[in-house]
C-alpha cells in the first residue's frame, strides 16, 4: 500500500469515496494550518473539507455538513501492515 492518502476520502459508508481499509489506518487532516478531527469528507485537489454542522440532522437522520474551502493536507496516522512487517525485519 502507498503511504500517501487518496485525493478524496469520506467517512460516510453511503459515499462512493468511502474506504474502510484506509480509514482503519487513521487519516489525519490539516485544514488552513489547523489539525481537524471532525472532517466527514475531504478533497485535496479541489481544496475543501466537509464538516458536521453541530448536532443538526437531515430528514433521513444523517448529519448536515458544511463545505469549507481552503488548503487541505492529509496523512496516515499508522503505516500499512506490509510496511510494518518490513520495518520489523530490518
Amino acid at each position: 500500500m502507498s503511504d500517501t492518502p487518496p485525493d478524496r476520502l469520506s467517512t460516510n459508508p453511503r459515499s462512493p469515496y468511502f474506504d474502510m481499509d484506509l480509514l482503519q489506518r487513521g487519516v489525519g487532516i490539516r485544514f488552513k494550518d489547523r489539525v481537524r478531527t471532525d472532517v466527514e469528507e475531504y478533497c485535496i485537489s479541489e481544496g475543501w473539507v466537509c464538516v458536521a454542522a453541530g448536532k443538526t440532522r437531515d430528514r433521513n437522520g444523517q448529519p448536515l455538513t458544511i463545505k469549507l474551502s481552503g488548503p487541505v493536507e492529509a496523512w496516515f496516522e499508522r503505516a500499512a501492515e506490509g510496511e510494518e512487517k518490513a520495518a520489523d525485519a530490518e
